[in-house]
């Protein structure tokens, strides 16, 4: 569950959390430490899926015009070159849609600042809630973050997570609010030039998402968090060379190979939480982005840009469109 947090953090998330330089680290692609029968296998199981590669995509029909990006969250250098790419896309759209414009980002700020339960637990702290080594273990990994442990004591095990998720050498920029990922380039490209910016779901949306897991659940990806919290460099690094290369189905079946692989986990209970956490993170959210999408493009062509995770598959944003009778034919990168 913690590795599938990573995903959601840098492709998959509406809480864009973090935006820092992954040059500032040293983390290692796993793919290029891999036996070449196991990546053979796992990108046997990405071909299956329908718009299995690529990060751009055109979607056509009855003279109508919607244009897919899939980002990637944080920030890269190598988002220099895509946004060269994306500017003349967005130059030529009459909207941009996103998983949080400014209107969302700002009701975000507003409603936390009005109930911080949204972030914190009113009830009780992680000390009581996890054994004495594990919270050692958490409070160990937050310090090498800059937060000391005293302030995540009340953190809700979610938001935990997704910090984990986050390796130290980036959590400067991440506190600096460094505004470099690929969804802020575009939103702020687009707010420049006048294009109006849309959400495709409400602000509180990330909240919804993990109240449909029981806090026993929660503290269950912290714990596994921590397992392999030593390697978090690496998994970033693994995910920004596959978002660059157009493979985020590739990315989704590494993390299930490596979930399945973690100590105490059965195949039944990795298989049951990777279909629970789809189902939040990407099943039910591409269903309800879907209308707005093609309410949008009934005024004229939009771009509509978000993390590239929700692109592959059968419930993928491609695929749905498709069912609805449009047309999708991929860009070149």
């Amino acid at each position: 569950m913690r590795i599938l947090l990573t995903l959601l953090c840098a492709f998959a998330s509406p809480l864009t959390l973090a935006s820092a330089a992954v040059a500032a680290c040293t983390g290692t692609n796993l793919f290029t430490q891999m036996d070449p029968d196991r990546r053979a296998a796992l990108e046997e199981a990405a071909a299956a899926q329908p718009f299995h590669q690529g990060n751009f995509w055109r979607a056509t029909k009855d003279g109508q015009e919607i244009t897919l990006i899939g980002t990637y969250h944080l920030s890269d250098p190598r988002h220099d070159d895509i946004m060269a790419r994306v500017t003349p896309l967005l130059d030529a759209a009459s909207t941009l849609l996103v998983e949080a414009g400014p209107d969302e980002e700002e009701a975000l700020v507003a409603a936390v600042a009005k109930d911080p339960t949204l972030f914190v637990m009113p009830d009780t702290t992680l000390p009581t809630l996890m054994q004495p080594q594990d919270w050692e273990a958490l409070s160990d990994a937050l310090s090498r973050r800059g937060i000391p442990g005293f302030m995540a004591a009340k953190f809700q095990p979610w938001y935990i997570t997704v910090l984990l998720a986050v390796p130290p050498c980036m959590m400067a920029e991440v506190q600096a609010q460094d505004r470099n990922g690929l969804d802020h380039r575009i939103i702020d490209h687009a707010k420049a030039r006048g294009l109006p910016v849309q959400g495709l779901e409400p602000y509180d949306t990330v909240f919804t998402l993990f109240d449909s897991f029981s806090r026993e659940d929660q503290i269950s990806m912290l714990r596994a968090s921590l397992a392999i919290e030593d390697q978090a460099e690496d998994y970033i690094a693994t995910l920004a060379d596959s978002y660059f290369a157009g493979e985020s189905r590739l990315i989704w079946e590494l993390m299930r190979d490596l979930s399945l692989q973690m100590p105490g986990y059965t195949t039944e209970q990795v298989e049951a939480d990777l279909a629970k956490m789809e189902q939040a993170l990407l099943v039910e959210r591409n269903a309800g982005w879907i209308p707005v999408i093609e309410a949008a493009a009934q005024a004229g062509p939009v771009v509509a840009a978000f993390g590239a995770l929700h692109l592959p598959g059968e419930h993928g944003i491609p695929a749905l469109l498709q069912d609805q009778g449009w047309t999708l034919t991929p860009l070149a990168p």
